[in-house]
């Protein structure tokens, strides 16, 4: 099976004693979880940390049929945000499947997000720092709680209820449980 991993650095260079590094440490996560179609590893260098200890920063994100999973971590030293990356996303992977095998209908419990695509910022428009897109694919509420869980987003998470056929948002409130905001057009 060919298996795809983007590796991409900002601010560091990329080498190749890194590079099998990684290679070692993704081909890792195939055994916990097989249906990963895309991995990819993001590494930076971010030389105006506050914390010296958090310079280094690797995230990983997983693709696959029916889910996305993302993790990252900071560290002193790349390998070692890269090792606690990598822990991160396998607690995720057992997480995942704990959720998706438990399920009593036997569905896939989320659907696949294809990747937020950033564009550039236009000068015309200073408030707006950065945009997205992505598709929507339709879920319940179950599932996007779920899906905003596994991808560890806190705050909020955009989806497209299939039952009520609209897009909604799903935030987290302070107590601990979800609210839902369902938009109207007048």
């Amino acid at each position: 099976m060919d298996r795809k991993i983007d590796v991409f650095t900002k601010e560091m260079e990329m080498t190749t004693d890194l590079n099998k590094y990684i290679e070692k440490k993704v081909d890792r996560l195939y055994r916990f979880l097989s249906q990963i179609d895309e991995t990819r590893v993001d590494l930076s260098h971010l030389k105006t940390a506050r914390e010296s200890e958090k310079r280094f920063v690797a995230q990983i994100t997983l693709r696959g049929r029916g889910f996305i999973l993302r993790a990252e971590e900071r560290s002193n030293e790349i390998r070692p945000a890269i090792d606690l990356v990598m822990d991160k996303i396998e607690r995720q992977i057992e997480r995942y499947k704990g959720k998706k095998y438990r399920s009593k209908s036997g569905a896939i419990p989320a659907a696949e997000l294809l990747a937020a695509k950033e564009e550039p910022v236009l000068q015309e428009e200073p408030l707006i720092a950065r945009r997205k897109k992505f598709r929507l694919v339709p879920m319940d509420e179950l599932e996007a709680i779920e899906q905003m869980n596994l991808l560890g987003h806190e705050d909020f998470f955009i989806f497209f209820n299939a039952d009520a056929n609209s897009i909604n948002v799903l935030y987290k409130r302070r107590d601990g449980t979800y609210g839902l905001i369902e938009p109207e057009i007048d």
